[in-house]
């Protein structure tokens, strides 16, 4: 059996060998390396793929969600609402453009934000919502996007975990994720359902006035070749990734498809296990599994994690300490937040692997090794 990886990048590069080496020696041989024709290119065909009118790259998912921020206008002392079950990242930036992180709580089903804990939270001082699709399932848009409209609030959605998911509108219509919200973010580090050899990210828009701060702040705050008429910053997404995500986009739909089918065999070997909780999957969303997630009831997670380890299968807890009871957000008022959802599952959850490249040995054996530790007979 081929050696288990959480993301398998290296059998998925060699499935797509000789498109990227070819790719990557054109920006080599054209010498076009920041700006060049492959990031045009790519940023077409991803507005294309979104059904989006305008996408701005930039040099990471960080550098978008601040970029955002930023071209919003958002003043010193502004709250941001947005969960604290997520990547440090997303509130690491409120608080670097001394912003106010307003922490609510998830969804116990979906891990997204709780649309009712966020109406509850907002203040005259919210000016912004970030919501998260976490782990590639989509947070309810559509009730959310009243809530923000009602309240005149601007909604950024951190699509980082969920690109090529779907949104389903109760009228039947569908929206991919990102582009339902005033802006959308993503990044596209490697182990990313889309990702690149490096870092890189983008930020999604169908607002032209606000495409066109977006791009200023992520050029230096360039309304022409320097004149800066606002502070910005430099985060480019460079012709070497471009060239490389160019080969994969239109594969992403294939990879979401190998990654449902992997967690649908979980799903299925799982079921009816009263120790495990297998991931929701609400009607309104196209889960996209970027991570699949199991909440354990009465196991011992360090337990299981060191057994699944030690029998060659990786599993990682994403995210032990959420992002209230950091250090960093102390002055915020961090460990007083009450958030006992958000509480409970980062002392519950693990995610197993998943990704483009499984095969049904390797499923075979990690859903064994579960259930070996759990004293379930095999299958």
């Amino acid at each position: 059996m081929v050696p288990i990886q959480m993301v398998d990048l290296k059998r998925q590069y060699t499935k797509i060998k000789p498109q990227v080496d070819a790719a990557i020696e054109e920006v080599l041989e054209s010498a076009a390396f920041i700006n060049g024709g492959a990031v045009q290119q790519f940023t077409g065909e991803l507005q294309t793929y979104l059904g989006i009118k305008h996408v701005i790259p930039c040099a990471n998912g960080t550098d978008a969600l601040q970029i955002a921020m930023m071209a919003l206008g958002l003043e010193p002392g502004d709250e941001v609402i947005t969960p604290s079950f997520t990547f440090i990242a997303t509130a690491e930036v409120i608080a670097l453009l001394r912003l106010k992180p307003v922490f609510v709580d998830v969804d116990p089903q979906t891990y997204c934000l709780d649309v009712a804990a966020v109406e509850k939270a907002i203040t005259p001082k919210t000016k912004a919502i970030v919501p998260v699709h976490l782990y590639g399932h989509v947070t309810d848009m559509e009730p959310l996007m009243a809530v923000a409209a009602k309240h005149n609030l601007y909604v950024i959605e951190d699509n980082a975990q969920a690109i090529g998911a779907d949104y389903t509108f109760k009228d039947g219509s569908k929206r991919k994720a990102g582009t339902i919200g005033h802006i959308g973010c993503t990044s596209f580090f490697p182990s990313k359902n889309l990702g690149c050899y490096g870092d890189g990210g983008a930020i999604f828009t169908n607002d032209d006035e606000l495409a066109g701060k977006l791009r200023m702040v992520a050029n230096h705050g360039q309304s022409a070749r320097y004149y800066h008429d606002v502070v910005g910053c430099n985060s480019r997404l460079d012709s070497v990734q471009a060239a490389v995500l160019r080969i994969k986009l239109p594969l992403l739909d294939e990879y979401i498809t190998a990654r449902r089918a992997v967690a649908d065999a979980y799903d299925a070997a799982f079921a009816g296990i009263p120790q495990i909780t297998t991931p929701y999957r609400a009607p309104y969303s196209y889960h996209v599994f970027h991570q699949y997630t199991l909440q354990l009831n009465g196991v011992n997670r360090d337990e299981l994690q060191k057994y699944l380890a030690d029998n060659g299968v990786p599993a990682m807890i994403y995210y032990p300490v959420p992002a209230h009871r950091q250090k960093m957000f102390e002055q915020f008022g961090g460990a007083a937040f009450n958030l006992p959802v958000t509480d409970s599952l980062t002392t519950k959850v693990i995610s197993l692997p998943i990704h483009t490249e499984m095969d049904s040995d390797q499923l075979d054996h990690i859903i064994q090794s579960v259930k070996t530790f759990l004293n379930i007979s095999p299958s």
